[in-house]
């Protein structure tokens, strides 16, 4: 996470806009839930493979294709993490601010997707599955056009911080971590990373 804020900090200093994205962001089931055609998005349920990588912390490896995917559908506004651990799947429970609740399963043993399901306010939906690259290719070569992006930097440190609050609740047995208290430990080691390339 603090890599992640050192990375748009420099970004602004050096006028050289940047993004992160995984493909599943712009799957078009996923692109209708976050554009509202199924009503508000009163909480959602995705999943992900998850296996570990020694050279990234939890869920920065492939985690983060479900993570992203809650987040598409959720919106920001995360405030609060919990997380169960088990050997085979990780459950993490969000609480948004407006009191939704959305949840991301990182799945390591088993047959394991991509998916996930929205309750919205005209029924329930799938949250949609894996379309491959092209509509992430797509915004890419906008983005290259336009230098316009395509995820906010607000939106991205938010599922940044997730994932970091949730590697917290585990080393501290489940606990529900705050999701600002997170960021600004973030904010302090991407200063000490930022001063050490100075």
């Amino acid at each position: 996470m603090a890599q992640a804020i050192a990375v748009f900090e420099l970004s602004k200093k050096y006028n050289v806009p940047v993004f992160s994205s995984s493909a599943l962001r712009f799957v078009k089931q996923t692109q209708k839930l976050r554009k509202g055609e199924y009503g508000r998005v009163l909480g959602a349920d995705c999943y992900s493979p998850a296996h570990n990588e020694p050279s990234h912390p939890d869920f920065s490896w492939y985690g983060i294709h479900g993570v992203e995917a809650l987040f598409t559908v959720m919106g920001t506004g995360c405030v609060s993490v919990s997380r169960t651990t088990a050997d085979s799947s990780d459950v993490v429970v969000g609480k948004w601010a407006d009191g939704r609740i959305g949840s991301f399963r990182g799945i390591r043993h088993g047959k394991a997707g991509y998916g996930g399901t929205a309750f919205t306010a005209s029924g329930i939906v799938s949250s949609g599955v894996y379309e491959g690259y092209e509509p992430l290719l797509n915004e890419i070569l906008a983005f290259f056009k336009t230098r316009i992006v395509p995820v906010s930097e607000k939106e991205t440190l938010e599922i940044f911080t997730f994932m970091e609050a949730s590697n917290e609740s585990k080393r501290k047995n489940g606990k529900t971590i705050l999701m600002e208290k997170t960021y600004q430990k973030g904010i302090k080691d991407a200063g000490k990373l930022l001063r050490e390339l100075r």
